[in-house]
């Protein structure tokens, strides 16, 4: 019979398109990895994958085998480690990976929080716009803001933000108040130039819909610069409402266009796709979802 062994090996040369990420992935010798490979192809009389000097490629029969063996070894695998995992205290390495509006005080304290009440976690936080792929950086769960293009993965929504067109009162000092989206092509806009570039603004309001082309002096990578240019006066930004609502209370920003905002954006905690959820895992989603987190609004 095939060594299930030999099968775990191949697969996860599949999956990282490298004999050595695979190695290290699995804790052996490349040779080891290289051996259950090649013993693997004499068992079933078929080349798998064709090796290059510079990269290896899964042949057809390797991918046609990839396919049928992947998904139900990994749920044999997650049915071994749930086993063992549903009676222990959640412990072990977590890695995290969220994006750069997320790197601020509130939720370094909600981390600490949580680091506090599970002391035999340990996290590996990746703070970075990046969509990382949680499979080959071993990522167990990421924050990600918006609609995903990744069916693979597993999301549960944990809140919503929505974004106003917002102004510091020095900025609108001796300029026409924008009265409709169009206005805002004649003004000076604070962009955010993160995975998509947002010289383009989408707003709505009620089923009305409008895009813009707009431009201005400065562009950044994260909600905090382009909040801290916006308070400055360097032009109008589009901001989440949990950064906006205290300082258009308080009169330090003005909201403008009152009626027109950002579509709805959904914020999801994802994670690879699998049956069963490490305990480490599972309390981290717990925690989260019961968060009154500042940066997104709950959901209802």
């Amino acid at each position: 019979m095939i060594d299930l062994n030999d099968i775990a090996v191949f697969v996860k040369v599949a999956q990282f398109e490298s004999f050595s990420r695979a190695a290290h992935s699995l804790g052996m010798p490349v040779s080891t990895v290289s051996r259950k490979v090649s013993a693997l192809e004499d068992q079933l009389g078929v080349t798998l994958i064709q090796r290059t000097t510079r990269k290896l490629t899964l042949t057809a029969q390797g991918q046609a085998y990839y396919n049928q063996c992947g998904e139900p070894l990994n749920h044999l695998f997650d049915a071994e480690r749930v086993l063992t995992e549903t009676q222990r205290k959640p412990e072990g390495l977590l890695k995290i990976s969220v994006p750069v509006i997320l790197g601020q005080e509130a939720f370094y304290e909600f981390l600490s929080t949580f680091l506090t009440n599970y002391p035999l976690i340990q996290v590996d936080l990746f703070v970075t716009n990046l969509f990382l792929d949680l499979i080959a950086e071993n990522v167990d769960v990421a924050i990600r803001f918006g609609e995903l293009r990744d069916s693979t993965i597993v999301a549960q929504k944990i809140g919503r933000s929505v974004r106003y067109v917002v102004a510091s009162p020095e900025y609108l000092q001796g300029r026409p108040i924008p009265v409709k989206p169009e206005d805002l092509q004649n003004h000076q806009c604070v962009l955010l130039n993160g995975r998509n570039n947002e010289g383009e603004w989408h707003l709505v309001s009620g089923r009305k819909s409008v895009k813009l082309d707009v431009s201005g002096p400065i562009s950044s990578r994260d909600f905090q610069s382009a909040s801290a240019f916006t308070y400055r006066g360097h032009g109008i930004g589009l901001l989440p409402s949990t950064y906006c609502d205290d300082q258009i209370e308080s009169g330090e920003l003005v909201r403008l266009l009152p009626d027109w905002s950002s579509p709805e954006i959904v914020v999801q905690a994802v994670y690879p796709t699998r049956r069963f959820l490490p305990a480490k895992l599972q309390v981290f989603l717990d925690e989260l979802k019961a968060w009154k987190s500042p940066l997104w609004i709950p959901l209802r």
